[in-house]
């Protein structure tokens, strides 16, 4: 429990409305959206107004040798924001300004707190758009999405956060203001340290303000469901859309599992009797090439026996997608624990990682259902158990391990789009190797030597 002085200090830094300390309000800030992790309250909830406030915060909080934990909407699902030492828990949700919309120079200005869906709101005036989306999209903030450089249903064809991120301004462990980047579309002076913060889930520096890049909204889009009765014919009609040189905006997956959960949860028509389903849309500046692609999509198919159907109307199109972002929750809703992984394999290997994910769920005799971003090889295996069977949780760890390996053994990767936090550290060396490791405790401990940003997250403690 930190000194009641130290309280007091953050109370005249921020405003005491600003400094929260309730049992109710640390209990609050103690988890974030991942299942099955521990859960520690900090001992403190701070809410900055502005960078100066974050660099006095992160100065304090050196001096006295306190953890800081740096938090967005809480939505990530890998234990990243979760305070494992207690400490500080600095939440972003009053930097919530959009700074500047530059149509001319495609880009956006912001700090840390806004939400996603409300940048796109403000840019689509100007017929523009941010293309990251994450499925929690409507709720998540920028600062979070580019701590966990959050990908989204779009990753396919528009790339994810890394890809959108021109410039930034984070506050270092010594409470130290850097910049760097802007709105120039070239910039090679110095290092690249947009794409090193990217993704650093908070453990190598505070992200106070982003830059981030906009592109032109598509004018035209068709949105198609094609339904299989095989796991192989989905993932070969995944392949072959890609080798048709169609690039989808969107090439998404349901399994039968979660077909039929959805379709329980929302009730929206989809066909229980499908061994999956994919969900695609394609779109572009052409009328003409986007059904030229629409016409290539629904060959390749008809050609690995889909039954295809096309959304006629704004009504069907959005009745597909709240579809595929029912997926979560509705498989959420059928145990108290849910166990949400996203193994990534290359686009060549998706079939064979659908039909291993389903052999893992029997082999174990777990509920295991998959959706995710097929079109970039990007699988979400989720596993739906009870966290009071301690016998059923224990197969869950071992399905869990070998989804891993056999991810990497078809040469993917441990996550896509989730991050590392604390779930999934103890795979690192597994894809890193000892030296790869050794290198990220050596930028940390540069970055941060006190380990006190986001400890115990993505980053081991050498020797341990």
């Amino acid at each position: 429990m930190l000194d009641q002085s130290i309280i007091e200090q953050l109370e005249a830094l921020v405003g005491k409305e600003n400094v929260l300390t309730g049992k109710v309000d640390l209990v609050a800030y103690s988890y974030d959206a991942t299942a099955d992790l521990p859960r520690q309250t900090p001992d403190v909830v701070v809410l900055p107004t502005s960078t100066e406030k974050v660099q006095e915060i992160v100065r304090l909080a050196r001096r006295n040798n306190i953890a800081i934990y740096p938090r967005g909407a809480g939505t990530n699902l890998s234990g990243g924001t979760v305070p494992l030492k207690k400490g500080i828990v600095l939440s972003f949700q009053k930097m919530n300004q959009i700074l500047d919309i530059d149509a001319a120079n495609l880009t956006a200005v912001v700090q840390p707190g806004v939400v996603i869906n409300a940048l796109n709101t403000a840019v689509a005036e100007h017929g523009l758009i941010y293309p990251p989306d994450p499925g929690t999209v409507a709720t998540a903030t920028m600062g979070g999405s580019a701590a966990e450089n959050s990908g989204g249903l779009r990753g396919l064809k528009y790339g994810v956060t890394k890809n959108y991120i021109m410039g930034m301004e984070v506050v270092l462990a010594n409470g130290a203001k850097v910049r760097f980047g802007g709105k120039t579309v070239k910039n090679v002076t110095a290092y690249d340290f947009s794409n090193l913060f990217v993704g650093s889930e908070g453990t190598l520096g505070i992200i106070t303000e982003l830059t981030a890049k906009l592109i032109p909204a598509p004018k035209y889009r068709r949105t198609m469901m094609g339904v299989f009765k095989t796991l192989t014919d989905a993932g070969n009609a995944v392949a072959g859309i890609i080798a048709a040189q169609v690039i989808p905006a969107t090439l998404e997956i349901m399994d039968r599992m979660t077909i039929k959960t959805v379709e329980d949860f929302a009730n929206i028509g989809l066909p229980t009797d499908a061994e999956a389903l994919l969900l695609i849309e394609v779109d572009g500046m052409s009328e003409d090439v986007v059904t030229t692609e629409a016409d290539s999509v629904m060959r390749v198919v008809t050609e690995n026996n889909g039954d295809l159907k096309a959304a006629e109307s704004d009504q069907e199109r959005d009745s597909l997608w709240t579809a595929r972002r029912n997926a979560l929750p509705a498989l959420a809703s059928l145990n108290n624990t849910v166990i949400l992984e996203d193994a990534t394999v290359p686009r060549s290997r998706i079939t064979d990682m659908l039909i291993i994910c389903q052999e893992i769920g029997k082999k174990y005799d777990l509920t295991l259902g998959t959706f995710g971003h097929a079109g970039d090889g990007n699988l979400h295996p989720t596993i739906l158990c009870d966290k009071n069977n301690e016998e059923e949780m224990g197969r869950m760890h071992k399905a869990v391990d070998e989804i891993f390996k056999a991810a990497l053994d078809f040469g993917g990767t441990l996550s896509g789009e989730h991050g590392i936090g604390v779930a999934k550290m103890k795979y690192l060396g597994d894809e890193l190797g000892q030296s790869g490791v050794d290198l990220m405790a050596l930028l940390k401990e540069s970055l941060d030597p006190d380990f006190l940003l986001n400890p115990g997250k993505m980053v081991p403690v050498r020797g341990n």
